[in-house]
């Protein structure tokens, strides 16, 4: 066995953390971020990673589909909603633009991609639900990603039906997500944090992960296996194992 060390700020930082109006992003030191497709849109790197892999998995996706808009600084989130109030009012701007300090797109983790077809609307790209879109919506879940904001859940998110924006999560939990059919992280963590590490976690076809809650120092896993921890950015943690099959 060997000792994982859980720093209190790290409940804010990693894949699995929740940022909405209700959980603020914390913001933290980055040094990971790198372009996507060439663009000067960033991702956190294992983010960008998997989106060209899924890219290139449903033929050479870059070719019909652009990134938009990616990894934002607290000024550029800023300077988004009070141009959007201005052009467009509050009530659109409070259904498609998330406040500053409470976006997913500071953390590096979330993009939004739209159909390469000339003018592509910065808020509002076209990514339709046919076509090679669709195609990149049935194999997201294989590289990590998962629509972060569905028709219906808006209640739920706060956040508008967003067809064109994407999240991050991981293999194994947009897997499990798919699978089990959670179609929000608002949902899901809660679910995931009733199993905790102590008790064994869960275990499933998409591999292992169990919930430490705040405060906890240190946790021992095994010496093989991949194991990956993020915290929920609300009140703990989630070990992960990436097997194999799940990585």
């Amino acid at each position: 066995m060997r000792p994982r060390i859980l720093p209190p700020e790290g409940v804010h930082q990693g894949d699995l953390i929740l940022v909405n109006p209700r959980h603020p992003y914390h913001p933290a030191p980055r040094a990971d971020l790198v372009p996507v497709a060439g663009s000067g849109v960033l991702l956190e790197r294992r983010a960008a990673q998997a989106l060209e892999g899924l890219m290139a998995a449903i033929g050479d996706g870059w070719r019909a589909i652009v990134p938009v808009s990616g990894w934002r600084a607290q000024a550029e989130q800023q300077a988004i909603w009070d141009g959007s109030l201005q052009e467009n009012g509050l009530a659109f701007t409070r259904t498609y633009v998330a406040r500053p300090g409470c976006s997913e797109h500071q953390t590096g983790l979330a993009i939004d991609l739209g159909l390469n077809q000339g003018e592509v609307d910065f808020l509002c790209p076209a990514f339709p639900y046919e076509g090679l879109c669709q195609t990149f919506r049935q194999t997201m879940a294989q590289y990590g990603w998962v629509q972060r904001y569905p028709a219906g859940k808006e209640a739920v998110t706060g956040i508008g039906h967003e067809p064109w924006h994407f999240r991050y999560v991981g293999r194994p939990h947009a897997l499990r997500m798919a699978a089990r059919g959670f179609a929000t992280l608002e949902e899901y963590l809660p679910w995931l944090a009733g199993f905790p590490w102590a008790a064994g976690g869960l275990r499933d076809a998409f591999g292992r992960v169990g919930f430490l809650p705040q405060g906890t120092a240190a946790v021992e896993v095994p010496e093989t296996g991949t194991w990956t921890l993020s915290g929920n950015n609300v009140d703990g943690f989630f070990l992960t194992e990436w097997g194999d099959d799940h990585g």
